[in-house]
């Protein structure tokens, strides 16, 4: 139930406040002149639920407009304690719900002080509230929305959901199958150039860092005279001119510590160094034997590096990643070799689930079925209250004429759509072909009433859903009105004095100019100040005795209601 409805700064608002908290059931009425501003309450609404704001609604001169609505949760609306606690937004029985809109272009949503997407503000509050305004008439025209409704009345959404999932199994299992078949038609063009490539690559033997080596070596054969000649020369020196000395030094520092102990760590050190060298000396001279000098495999050399270069540009930018496609290749050609296999064992499962999901699919149009006669009874019962005594209501279900998933949508095999006649002896026709502005507004009211008892919202919003009545109709829109609000919250925003002598609580919305500045207000009307706005309903800005009777007659007939 809403509780409170709280707008700053949004249009012609500057601060506005509804508070029901007392009402948690019972009509709600807005009324006010066209353009003071009724419509921006409906806005206020519209964005919370997670629609699309504007920059330009912003209140001029100000940073950002805020939207702010306090619903209080049922206990047994499990749906709605599930969904809040699954993101982590539960706070006991309260749920705030908020929507800050800055002049930037930028929109944030909350919900229990926690910011979330618009997305999932729209999916909460659907839970909560439900608006029937001109853009849900439009959608009765729409036959794409007739199913929507048929599924909520019902209330065959769960059978839905699982269909939907069998469906979208249905749809992976056969894209993966479609692109098993479309490899498996060129596959022996495949296999045969994953073999070229696998040969070419396995004659090749390519080693990590093979590459690298060769090109060393290769760098040491063009360099060899010039190796030979100073690692020759620096190996003589020090054989001749640093290690043979040294070995005398080293003799005679031995001798002299066995004179005087203090020089025993000097000749140890010159020992080590003596050591040292000469194992320096070894290493040179091992390096010079090893030193290339056939000059003759520089040929070979380039050869091979030419041929790991081709290879390198045809696979891979480094041989490491030439071994990789190998492998990968060897992976493709057995894979390859069991497509068949994987074929077959494909299209065994893209069957079964097919099967599972045609078989869901009847029964969801069984129970479609069983749903359209009663959405028929019922729909016929509500527009013969409105004014509609002998109207026709018939719900169309056909299904496609194949046996198989073709032509089947995620929503199942069934193609809905909703028939009406008004009058006797007049075949039922598509509602967008035969529906006046006044049925519409009537066949709206029929459903949204029919819905209201089957879903778990507690308040319904209803904008000027009046539109194109008047007389008798609008006797009984008020009454079918009034019924609704005997077990929901019915905010309705409304030209016609007879809703309006219903309410239990009414509100007039009106435009006033205060410092040089426009501003919407709402004010809660008194007996006093409702019996002059209905009159004014009815008669324009100055009424006459008669008018001012009739509408004290309204509101004496109607009654006034009570907290309940």
């Amino acid at each position: 139930m809403l509780q409170e409805l709280r707008i700053h700064n949004l249009a012609l608002v500057d601060a506005l406040r509804l508070d029901l908290s007392a009402w948690k059931t019972g009509l709600i009425v807005l009324t006010g002149e066209t353009g003071a501003g009724k419509s921006i309450i409906l806005q206020a609404v519209n964005l919370l639920t997670g629609g699309r704001g504007a920059a330009s609604w912003v209140r001029s001169d100000c940073d950002q407009a805020e939207i702010e609505a306090v619903f209080s949760i049922r206990p047994d609306h499990g749906e709605m304690h599930a969904l809040l606690g699954e993101h982590d937004l539960l706070d006991g029985s309260t749920c705030i719900v908020r929507r800050v809109l800055s002049r930037d272009g930028r929109s944030r949503a909350y919900v229990n002080d926690r910011a979330i997407t618009s997305r999932l503000s729209g999916e909460l509050t659907a839970g909560l509230i439900s608006v029937a305004s001109q853009h849900d008439h439009q959608q009765l025209l729409n036959v794409r929305h007739h199913l929507d409704y048929l599924d909520t009345f019902g209330e065959l959404r769960p059978l839905r959901q699982q269909f939907a999932k069998l469906f979208q199994r249905w749809q992976q299992s056969s894209s993966e199958l479609r692109q098993l078949q479309d490899r498996e038609q060129d596959k022996e063009q495949q296999r045969d150039f994953l073999r070229f490539q696998l040969a070419e690559i396995r004659r090749c033997k390519p080693m990590i860092g093979e590459d690298e080596r060769l090109l060393r070596e290769r760098e040491q054969l063009k360099s060899a005279d010039t190796l030979i000649k100073l690692i020759g020369s620096s190996g003589r020196q020090l054989t001749d001119t640093v290690t043979g000395p040294l070995v005398e030094v080293r003799k005679q520092m031995e001798q002299a510590a066995v004179l005087d102990r203090d020089l025993l760590p000097l000749a140890e050190r010159i020992g080590a160094a003596g050591y040292e060298l000469e194992d320096l000396a070894a290493a040179v001279q091992a390096y010079l034997d090893k030193v290339p000098t056939d000059i003759g495999r520089l040929d070979v050399l380039s050869e091979r590096l030419a041929e790991l270069k081709q290879i390198q540009r045809k696979y891979g930018p480094t041989l490491e990643e030439v071994i990789a496609f190998a492998d990968r290749a060897e992976a493709s050609l057995a894979l390859l070799d069991s497509l068949e296999e994987q074929i077959s064992q494909l299209e065994l499962k893209v069957e079964e689930v097919a099967t599972e999901a045609l078989l869901k699919a009847t029964e969801l149009t069984l129970a479609r079925r069983e749903a359209a006669k009663k959405l028929e009874r019922n729909m016929e019962r509500e527009l013969a209250s409105l004014s509609f005594p002998q109207a026709v209501f018939r719900v169309a279900v056909t299904e496609p004429d194949g046996l198989g998933m073709e032509g089947i949508h995620s929503t199942g095999r069934d193609v809905v759509e909703f028939l009406f006649s008004a009058n006797p002896g007049e075949p039922e026709k598509p509602l967008a072909r035969i529906v006046s502005g006044g049925e519409l507004s009537r066949l709206m009211l029929a459903m949204k009433c029919l819905l209201a008892r089957r879903d778990q919202v507690d308040t319904v919003i209803f904008d000027e859903v009046d539109a194109g009545i008047g007389g008798q109709a609008a006797e009984a829109v008020a009454e079918k009105i009034s019924e609704l609000a005997g077990h929901h919250q019915v905010l309705c925003i409304t030209h016609l004095p007879q809703i309006a002598a219903c309410a239990d609580l009414h509100f007039k919305v009106e435009k006033r100019v205060e410092n040089g500045r426009t501003r919407t207000v709402i004010n809660q009307l008194e007996r006093a100040e409702r019996v002059a706005e209905l009159a004014r309903m009815v008669g324009g800005d100055h009424p006459s005795a008669q008018t001012l009777a009739f509408a004290e007659d309204l509101v004496q007939r109607k009654g006034t209601g009570k907290p309940s």
